[in-house]
């Protein structure tokens, strides 16, 4: 229920991704881009070629507590003109973050980043890891991860904080889309106990209906606390592997831990 393709910053085009998720069992597969629609039209036409049933998705970014914070819409009608006009902000706000993220970069001796970066991207959705994977094709770093540390994470060089859309919004936008507005990787947020009890009360009284239990490689204590959660909330349990790259080799299409067995899974609301 969370992949990502070349139309955000994935690697594989749309049909590839999905032609891949059918090599490894997969019957249900949720396309969630980066603020954007673009990859699905492609997608659900391989999908409907190799046997898989594509569901409509995308991954908005939000702010909250000046934390960015990613909520998936599952299940989505990609031609909502709510849900289009509220992309198309974080579209703008992008692009403006990533020609500021080229300025700061140009300072510290690393020209035409934003140029590389988008060239990158293509006709895609620019990203953060589009200015790593540059860095790493000129030999800054080793790895993308090794970029993020020593240039875009924040107090870094390259990092530009970014206002995105609020919860609210976003989840009125994916509601609007006939979505299920599902928070995504909970513990990747690095928030204390507390503070997670917290953005689950804001995102709940918001509108939220699921967050992901399961997300990559999620260690069991986390999925257990997650589920603690879920339960707690009385929310839709959600699992994906927030594929983006098959160099990832943590992260792999299909091959994730099931949800505990009492939770309800959010695909019952497109399966009833």
């Amino acid at each position: 229920m969370h992949t990502h393709s070349l139309a955000s910053d994935g690697v594989y085009e749309p049909a590839e991704l999905v032609r891949h998720a059918a090599q490894a069992g997969i019957t249900e597969l949720a396309l969630s881009d980066h603020d954007t629609t673009a990859g699905i039209v492609e997608a659900d036409a391989t999908a409907c070629q190799t046997g898989i049933r594509l569901i409509p998705a995308v991954e908005v970014s939000t702010s909250w507590q000046s934390k960015a914070i990613h909520i998936v819409g599952l299940n989505i009608d990609i031609d909502s003109p709510v849900l289009q006009a509220g992309l198309r902000e974080l579209q703008n706000i992008r692009d403006a973050r990533a020609r500021e993220m080229g300025a700061r970069l140009t300072k510290h001796g690393f020209p035409d980043s934003y140029s590389a970066a988008m060239a990158l991207a293509g006709a895609g959705m620019i990203t953060r890891t589009h200015f790593a994977r540059h860095l790493c094709n000129i030999g800054v770093a080793g790895s993308i991860s090794e970029v993020f540390e020593r240039y875009l994470r924040q107090g870094k060089p390259g990092y530009v904080s970014t206002q995105w859309a609020e919860i609210g919004d976003a989840i009125a936008w994916i509601k609007a889309a006939g979505g299920v507005a599902t928070l995504a990787h909970p513990h990747r947020y690095k928030l204390t106990a507390s503070w997670l009890r917290r953005l689950l009360t804001d995102f709940k009284q918001a509108g939220g209906q699921a967050m992901e239990i399961v997300s990559g490689n999620t260690p069991p204590q986390d999925i257990q606390s997650a589920a603690t959660l879920a339960r707690k909330f009385e929310l839709l349990a959600s699992t994906g592997s927030d594929f983006h790259a098959p160099e990832h080799t943590w992260v792999k299409l299909g091959r994730l831990p099931a949800l505990p067995a009492d939770l309800v899974p959010v695909w019952s609301c497109w399966r009833a």
